[in-house]
């Protein structure tokens, strides 16, 4: 089970599990109803009067109409940041595959690039799907990278001919494209939900708990269907949690187009 990071300011951020944050979520609005009971049998009749009722279920479809469109807004936001990066995902294997073969068609000469290739692929899928160090000890960003080491195997190697200056230049400029989405998709792994958007979130979907069993008294039926009702906004919020951030979890975005992308190399 992964550790999703939702962030709270631009130095700290939380290390949570998507599951127990829906599963928490889910028990603070069960307690929320639990608060309606008590406040049901606590507050005297004069304050459950039909003004009173016509208030709270006024209010209450206002709270109710605003969670539904920051749930709906936050699940739209995250599928497409996820299509998105999915995508992206693609197109780096797609540009992966066409530089290798440009190398191949280059001759016997490129091979030490392509074997420098295959090693940067194996950091990047290294850092992005499990953000762990590189296991050589070399940097993200900079000139020891195994990517700045990769572009400058592509410059040393000889122009002789217009056919080989040209699959060079094109191979440089994929690269260069690759790397880009590369650090993006870096640093889009360890994005996160704001922790203000989820707190203010369950907060509306607590009170509307609240005010379900203010008026009306629980039994059996409404009990259960109360669980059942605040496991599905819960399941909302794990669909939302999973996909912001797409490269852990049960809905991780998978690496086999990037790992399959390039072959191993004939001895």
């Amino acid at each position: 089970m992964r550790s999703v990071v939702i962030r709270h300011s631009p130095e700290r951020s939380i290390p949570l599990q998507p599951i127990w944050i829906s599963l928490a979520a889910c028990g603070v609005m069960l307690l929320g109803a639990g608060l309606g009971v008590l406040l049901r049998r606590w507050l005297p009749d004069h304050h459950l009067d039909d003004h009173a009722r016509d208030l709270v279920r006024l209010g209450a479809g206002l709270v109710g109409t605003i969670a539904a469109l920051v749930l709906g807004l936050l699940i739209n936001s995250a599928n497409s940041t996820y299509e998105a990066q999915r995508g992206e995902v693609r197109q780096i294997a797609a540009n992966l595959i066409l530089v290798d073969a440009m190398l191949d068609q280059y001759g016997p000469e490129a091979k030490p690039v392509r074997v420098l290739l295959r090693k940067a692929v194996d950091q990047m899928i290294d850092r992005i799907w499990h953000h762990g160090e590189p296991k050589d000890g070399s940097a993200l960003y900079g000139s020891g990278t195994l990517a700045s080491q990769l572009y400058a195997g592509l410059h040393t190697l000889p122009t002789g001919t217009p056919m080989k200056s040209a699959l060079v230049a094109e191979a440089l400029q994929l690269t260069v494209s690759t790397s880009q989405a590369r650090l993006a998709l870096y640093e889009q792994s360890r994005s996160g939900l704001p922790v203000p958007i989820l707190t203010v979130l369950i907060f509306w979907l607590t009170v509307l708990f609240a005010s379900y069993c203010l008026f009306s008294p629980v039994n059996p039926t409404s009990a259960v269907a109360l669980v059942l009702v605040a496991f599905s906004a819960s399941a909302a919020l794990f669909l939302i949690i999973e996909m912001v951030e797409p490269f852990s979890g049960l809905m991780q975005i998978s690496s086999v187009p990037i790992r399959a992308a390039l072959p191993p190399l004939a001895p």
